[in-house]
């Protein structure tokens, strides 16, 4: 909803044919409350904002249609406030600007506005809840309460003169608390713990006539309450159909009528119960039901009071005005867009004029007066918000959005557009340079889209869906095959599609599914009935598939694809030679030992050498040859709460030939300085989405990063300030520095120094230590000498491990100078141990967990397992053992060979050995023997205490 055009003050008529939200001075007559402020900001532009953090949160696509939806429109400006995940969202109406406010870490859960419009309140539920109170002209926030209770708020409110919030916890039993937030003080003024027979309540809302009167509901049971200096005073009557003879039905929301000591109840079966004072009591919250009023056939959801009117919304769409006696006044029954979720009213006076009051449309009463009110926002169950003219008659929807998860989104590759699909079926297509909608589909309930993916010409939208049948379309009509400019329809899968990929010539399209299969589609040019065709799949992987990537092979223009998968394996097709039904591989290789790859991309042309980039969940980052598919680095990545999940690489801007690589993890966004060093100086990230972030893809240009939140159905568009993250790296030290600071008590703490000694205690154990010739001194020790430091450091690398590190050195040079690197100085050493190492260690408590699955249970209930199991599988699982190793290794532990002694034992004396050490093993080994006694780590530790 956005114009170009700026009306004069007075231009009324002008002004509304612009715009149907437009308002001005002339529209009302009202003076301005003293709380008001007289000039109101304008609403900032996201295209040309820039914050100092290296991210910075721009616009929010989609809607909370849980929460509420606020007016705030009065006579200087026509827009809502709304939520979406933690963020809340002003938005203007005229000018299609956002406001966005930034301050929880959770997701929000619930919000209120003072009668004047000028004070939100927002609240959410986790650790480290809050209550913020933002001013909603300079969206600033002017007060902040830190846990207002354990696990924060399930609903909040403010009296008519917004001196006072009331807030009930989330928890059990329940907490209800009476702030005011007018002064510095963060305790609540008085609390009173509710009664755990009373469940949880869910809406509350304050007398629009008494500060110090509230009521709160959930679908059983309606409680009152009634507060002053000695505390909170309460009664939940208790409700049931026999009362009555009725049946009550499940309650929505409850209201205080005005000028009045009655309060009223919504039913989802059409009923209001009213409820009154008991005569003689002390309090007026000692209140009971009088009777229950059949309004209507269909579900009551939602119930507020504008002037002296009673308004409803209920499940068919429908908006009906009441009078104080419940009799029909007006009803709006044109609105559309689903079951009514919230209504809102703006904050302007009543027209006095009496040549406009017949612009009104006429009550439903006999006298058919005037029905004057004012404009009201409303939002549905189905995450539309509309806009409703009273004096016209007329709806105009502002939003329709996804009213369900949202996973899949894709940028276009040209152009300054991004396509959302959600699991409604709802397909949409914005411009989001201007924050308009170009192109919109709702599909048949039964397409739950899980992927997207635009073609490297941007003309065709690939579509995954969860029933496994893949649409390829226009991206300019979204049609399909049958349609008119139409594309290709298939129904190949038979799980879900989780990832799409082109080919770099737009020849080719692979498919990923849960069904652990990859399925390979190509371009038929001139053949105008079927323009796509089904090659065939392949089932390379006996785990989930966790990505697919398109490449170009070497010095030629043939296509590449690659996929990665749980079960630690990477795969290649042959996508050339490959004929319909007969999808071939050209190779399988197992990349990892023990971790589990997370994301798989082609890393950009900041090397000579063409790598692959693989994330692991042990916080890794790892470079694969893309040829012969060797690990050539490991890296420490980013450890914000949980490994990365997804990595996109942004397009080089030109600037300062600088490259960049955004990422996400479980709920956070993030950017990365490239090439990777394990620098963490040169990473950031921040709480993109709090429940989770399920997609991310980056703008055609770089400038945008775009997250998917899944469940919180929301796309965030994030603004990239690659100077921000290049300051904080500064900051962060140069050389060696910031690798420093990953060793325990940095550069002058004791692993440091350890370090060194165990360093050039190397390089004299590389000269052989017994010995008289004349040292050479020297700051590099040979590769051979890397794994013994690395063990004494803590660390236990496995033979692959080994070899990894060990190559990783040796040709880090090669493709410059064409010779091999023998050998490696401290610095070089220090930055090798700090990206391999594990980032949380080895604990006693994993090796506990191995032996307890390994083991058997006894009739007490321990883990044991036999010692000459433990004997065959350490020989026989993993990296195999021969006899002799094995000897060596149990004697060194359980103290039965010298250590100073450095002859090799011969094949019978290691023979020997094994044979006789089961004597100093006892037949069944628990897992506190194994650990302290055999491995000697000290006392178990328990889950608790990590």
């Amino acid at each position: 909803m956005s114009t170009e055009n700026v009306a004069e003050v007075g231009e009324k008529e002008d002004l509304e044919s612009i715009n149907p939200f437009s308002i001005t001075s002339k529209s009302f007559d009202r003076d301005v409350s003293n709380d008001e402020p007289e000039n109101t900001e304008d609403f900032y532009d996201s295209e040309s904002y820039k914050g100092n953090t290296a991210l910075n949160l721009v616009w929010s696509f989609g809607i909370n249609r849980n929460m509420p939806v606020h007016n705030i429109s009065d006579v200087t400006r026509q827009a809502i406030f709304y939520v979406t995940a933690h963020t809340g969202v002003l938005y203007d109406c005229v000018t299609n600007r956002q406001k966005l406010l930034q301050g929880h870490c959770n997701d929000i859960s619930c919000t209120c506005i003072s009668m004047n419009k000028r004070w939100l309140t927002t609240a959410d539920m986790g650790d480290n809840s809050m209550i913020i109170v933002w001013d909603s002209y300079s969206s600033i926030p002017v007060q902040t309460i830190f846990d207002p209770h354990p696990h924060g708020c399930v609903a909040i409110c403010m009296t008519p003169d917004a001196k006072y919030l009331a807030s009930l916890s989330n928890s059990v039993p329940q907490v209800i608390s009476i702030w005011d937030w007018t002064n510095e003080c963060q305790t609540p003024v008085c609390s009173l713990t509710l009664s755990e027979e009373y469940e949880m309540q869910n809406y509350l809302d304050f007398s629009s006539e008494d500060n110090h009167q509230l009521v709160s509901n959930n679908q059983e049971r309606t409680i009152f309450y009634f507060w002053d200096e000695k505390g909170i005073h309460h009664s939940a009557p208790y409700l049931t159909d026999d009362d009555f003879n009725k049946v009550v039905g499940m309650f929505s929301q409850s209201v205080f009528q005005t000028k009045s000591t009655i309060v009223l109840t919504a039913t989802t079966v059409g009923n209001i119960v009213v409820w009154d004072v008991v005569p003689g009591t002390d309090f007026p919250c000692d209140k009971k039901a009088l009777k229950i009023v059949r309004l209507q056939e269909k579900g009551i959801s939602v119930l507020n009071t504008v002037d002296s009117f009673i308004v409803t919304g209920d499940v068919v769409g429908h908006v009906k005005f009441l009078d104080s006696k419940l009799r029909l006044v007006h009803w709006c029954n044109k609105l559309g867009g689903g079951p009514i979720a919230s209504l809102s009213f703006s904050y302007q006076p009543m027209e006095k004029d009496l040549s406009i009051i017949p612009k009104h449309p006429r009550s439903a009463t006999l006298d058919g007066s005037p029905f004057v009110v004012n404009d009201f926002v409303f939002s549905t169950e189905t995450a539309n918000v509309g806009f409703y003219d009273t004096r016209k008659n007329t709806n105009t929807f502002i939003l329709n959005e996804h009213d369900a998860p949202i996973h899949a989104v894709a940028t276009h590759p040209k152009e300054s557009k991004i396509s959302i699909g959600g699991y409604s079926g709802l397909l949409q297509v914005w411009d989001y340079s201007k924050k308009e909608l170009v192109a919109s589909r709702s599909f048949e309930s039964k397409v739950v889209i899980q992927c997207l993916k635009f073609n490297p010409q941007g003309n065709l939208l690939a579509l995954g869906c969860q029933d496994g049948s893949l649409l390829i379309l226009d991206s300019s009509t979204l049609l399909e095959e049958g349609e008119e400019d139409g594309v290709a329809f298939f129904e190949h899968c038979h799980d879900s599609i989780t990832h799409l990929e082109f080919s770099h010539d737009s020849k080719y399209l692979a498919s990923a599914d849960l069904d652990k299969c990859v399925t390979l589609f190509k371009a038929t040019t001139g053949n105008f009935k079927e323009p796509w065709l089904y090659l065939g799949k392949q089932r390379a992987h006996y785990k989930r598939i966790t990505d697919i990537v398109f490449g170009v092979a070497l010095d030629s223009d043939v296509p590449r694809l690659l996929s990665l998968g749980e079960d630690r394996l990477m795969v290649e097709y042959d996508v050339i030679d490959s004929a319909i039904d007969d999808v071939r591989l050209i190779s399988s290789d197992r990349i990892e030992q023990s971790a589990v790859p997370t994301c798989l991309a082609w890393y950009p042309p900041v090397v000579k050498e063409s790598f692959l980039l693989v994330g692991n969940d042990q916080f890794k980052l790892k470079l694969y040859n893309s040829t012969t598919k060797m690990c050539r680095k490991t890296l420490l990545g980013p450890t914000y709460g949980s490994p990365i999940r997804k990595v996109v690489m942004l397009p080089n801007s030109g600037i300062n030939d600088r490259h960049y690589m955004g990422y996400i993890t479980e709920n956070k966004v993030g950017l990365q300085i490239l090439p990777l060093d394990g620098n963490p100086h040169r990473a950031m990230a921040l709480i993109a989405h709090p429940s989770q972030v399920s997609n991310v893809v980056s703008s055609f240009d770089g400038q945008y990063l775009f997250t998917a939140g899944g469940t919180d159905a929301s796309v965030n568009m994030w603004k990239v300030n690659a100077d921000g993250l290049e300051a904080s790296s500064q900051l962060g030290g140069t050389d060696l520095e910031p690798f420093y600071e990953l060793l325990d008590g940095g550069h002058d703490g004791l692993l440091f120094s350890e370090l060194e000694d165990f360093f050039y205690f190397a390089l004299l154990r590389s000269q052989d230590v017994d010995t008289m010739d004349t040292r050479k001194t020297s700051t590099r020790v040979p590769l051979s000498q890397v794994p013994f430091l690395m063990r004494a450091l803590g660390y236990y690398p496995t033979e692959q491990e080994i070899e990894d590190i060990i190559n990783e050195v040796k040709f880090s040079e090669y493709v410059d100078t064409g010779k091999y690197v023998e050998d490696i100085d401290l610095g070089g050493f220090i930055k090798l141990y700090v990206n391999h190492r594990p980032v949380f260690g080895l604990s006693s408590l994993e090796l506990k967990d191995a032996l307890q699955t390994l083991g058997q249970k006894t009739k007490d209930g321990s883990v044991v397992m036999n010692r000459d199991r433990l004997l065959s599988i350490l020989q026989n699982k993993g990296e195999h053992l021969t006899e002799g190793e094995l000897s060596q290794l149990m004697t060194t532990l359980v103290e039965m060979h010298d250590m100073d002694d450095s002859s090799e034992l011969s094949e019978s004396c290691k023979e020997m050995s094994l044979v006789s050490m089961k004597t100093y093993l006892p037949e069944q080994i628990s897992s506190d023997v194994f650990v302290e006694k055999i491995l000697g780590f000290g006392a178990l530790e328990s889950k608790e205490d990590r």
